[in-house]
């Protein structure tokens, strides 16, 4: 053993996490800011993903390309336990005959393209799982190995979702390029 007292030589924890944070914080800040209600709770749900690591700094993966798929893992867990405790908070504010907070979705300005716009409503009709598989590869950037490991399930499986998901989607974009070809239904109280 080396004489910072780490196996295998390299960083001892302190340097690791520092390392992560450096190499990975702008893109488990950016996974999270697609995912959360809004940039605070975002924000949050990053700071929670580096405080898991740095308590599991000995599970962290030492490999790069590893260690960013377990970052997001550990930041889905950390969104859906946030989304799941908004849920509650609301339920709670009910029962007790108070409207809970409305969580309004902020548009993307930065966007501004009509084509961006179609795919990313024609993405919000998809299911949860599907956007998910999507935002991985496509805004993530990583590969089915790594988004399978996000997940926790196979490269194998993670592909076969991913190919359906991507059909899905493709036929949710030409159901939304095609005009409207029915006439509109009039009942018989509209037209008196």
């Amino acid at each position: 053993m080396p004489e910072d007292g780490t196996p295998g030589g390299g960083l001892g924890p302190e340097e690791r996490l520092r390392a992560l944070y450096t190499a990975h914080y702008g893109r488990v800040l950016g996974f999270a800011r697609r995912r959360a209600a809004d940039a605070e709770s975002a924000q949050d749900a990053v700071a929670e993903t580096f405080l898991v690591a740095w308590r599991r700094i000995d599970k962290v993966p030492r490999e790069p390309e590893e260690a960013l798929p377990w970052l997001f893992a550990v930041a889905r867990n950390i969104l859906a336990n946030q989304s799941r405790g908004e849920r509650r908070g609301g339920r709670l504010a009910a029962r007790l005959g108070r409207t809970a907070p409305v969580t309004a979705a902020v548009p993307d300005h930065a966007g501004g393209v009509v084509e961006a716009l179609h795919v990313r409503e024609a993405l919000a009709a998809l299911s949860e799982r599907d956007q998910e598989t999507l935002r991985l590869i496509g805004w993530d950037g990583l590969d089915t190995a790594a988004a399978a490991r996000v997940v926790g399930c196979s490269a194998r499986a993670f592909a076969v979702r991913l190919h359906r998901a991507r059909r899905r989607l493709e036929r949710e974009l030409t159901r939304r390029e095609e005009p409207a070809e029915r006439p509109l239904a009039v009942t018989k109280g509209e037209r008196e």
